[in-house]
């Protein structure tokens, strides 16, 4: 306890550290603000009815950071911004070009590939808001039908697109941490006071077993994931010695940590940001005058309330994902290169390319279990779902997996602050 008041007492007297933290605060209620200001010609209570009984719009609603329960400028979120990343960190594997922009060419090659992604959300974004504001207009929740009118909500919700891609851009700069996830944080946290009045209002004797349930299912998640991010394995490296004239160098000993987690939840936001195309696609051509279009569009409504096949897709996606975000994120033969280059090996292992293979099966052991049971952790909110048929279940469950997971990613780069500083 101690120690947490001596941390909490140089964080708030470091003035650095303290002009990022208030940087993010004033940025999530700039946020919060805006995602209050609705587009024209809104139903609200319409609205309300149709989110209330659509688990798609209730899991959209979390990327939106919470701005799509209220149909407000901010309602696509950062989704097409997350959608542009999975695109050109998968042009990574294709294009040796790109690969080597982003992972080679230092920060001037980062910010080259940044600025591409950045283009990119914009025709995203166009796509989303053109598909979203036909959806609702067709459930009576968008009221006006002319087409400038039409215009005007599409070009505000696209305006509003960018503007929360630059706001999280400038949280991942000025504050801590990665900006994109606090978007989402900060529209999970929001909700809270009005589900907690929701409770008390229908609270019900009869429920109290379930409501057991789901504090258990709610505990183990916050373990699982806690345990996942804090879980690593240590390769152990010892530096040779190094002697120039009377003066002896390294002979150290030390240890490289490998995360088992090394993704983060990273791979959750992009598996349902994957997911959720299909639904929005079957959801927009349900009433399509084409029979054709029309079983396409059940297929694809089908899919996403079939619980088994949606939860193993879900699966396979997060375990998937943690390959490859893990594979973008730690490079074995930049590792083996480096240690090579400060004259550090692994005690039993040739440096160089006998270096590069035993970290590359090390990490993709631990990346095996670390995305196994991320996924399983991912999926368990769904299985509790179709268990208890009880759909809120599955939205809370994604969202205390994100909300857990940027508090630990928070903590460990705040952390890292600190030990910058003392030493």
């Amino acid at each position: 306890m101690d120690k947490l008041f001596t941390k909490l007492r140089i964080l708030f007297e470091d003035k650095a550290l303290r002009k990022r933290i208030l940087f993010i605060f004033i940025a999530m209620i700039i946020f919060r603000l805006l995602s209050t200001i609705p587009i024209p010609g809104v139903n609200i209570a319409r609205l309300e009815s149709f989110i209330r009984n659509n688990q798609f719009l209730g899991v959209l609603n979390i990327f939106s950071g919470g701005g799509l329960s209220t149909l407000s400028i901010l309602m696509l979120g950062v989704g097409p911004y997350i959608t542009s990343s999975i695109i050109m960190q998968l042009l990574t594997i294709m294009s040796p070009k790109i690969k080597a922009m982003y992972q080679e060419d230092g920060e001037i090659g980062r910010k080259k590939f940044n600025q591409i992604s950045r283009v990119l959300t914009v025709p995203l974004a166009i796509i989303q808001g053109i598909a979203f504001i036909f959806l609702l207009k067709s459930q009576g929740v968008i009221t006006h039908t002319t087409l400038m009118s039409i215009f005007t909500d599409l070009t505000v919700v696209v305006a509003g697109s960018i503007l929360i891609m630059w706001i999280g851009e400038l949280i991942s700069e000025f504050g801590i941490g990665d900006g994109v996830s606090f978007i989402i944080f900060a529209g999970i946290v929001a909700v809270i006071p009005r589900q907690v009045s929701q409770f008390f209002f229908t609270f019900n004797v009869a429920d109290i077993p379930m409501y057991i349930l789901f504090t258990a299912i709610g505990l183990l998640i916050i373990a699982g994931v806690v345990i996942l991010n804090e879980a690593e394995r240590p390769i152990s490296v010892t530096y040779a010695k190094q002697i120039r004239g009377e003066h002896v160098a390294g002979g150290t000993q030390t240890y490289l940590p490998i995360r088992v987690n090394q993704a983060g939840v990273m791979p959750i936001i992009f598996a349902l940001s994957i997911l959720l195309f299909p639904q929005l696609i079957g959801n927009f051509l349900v009433k399509a005058n084409s029979a054709i279009l029309q079983n396409i569009a059940h297929g694809l409504v089908w899919f996403s309330q079939t619980a088994w096949l949606y939860s193993l897709v879900y699966f396979l996606f997060v375990f998937l994902f943690t390959y490859f975000y893990t594979a973008i994120t730690f490079d074995p033969d930049q590792v083996a290169e480096n240690l090579q280059k400060n004259g550090a090996f692994v005690p039993g292992v040739r440096p160089g390319n006998a270096t590069r293979e035993y970290i590359t099966k090390i990490l993709n052991r631990i990346t095996t279990m670390g995305g196994f049971f991320l996924g399983i952790i991912a999926v368990l909110p769904l299985i509790m779902k179709s268990i208890t048929g009880v759909s809120s279940f599955a939205i809370g469950g994604t969202a205390l997996l994100i909300v857990v997971a940027v508090v630990l990613d928070l903590i460990q780069r705040i952390d890292a602050q600190l030990s910058m500083r003392e030493y």
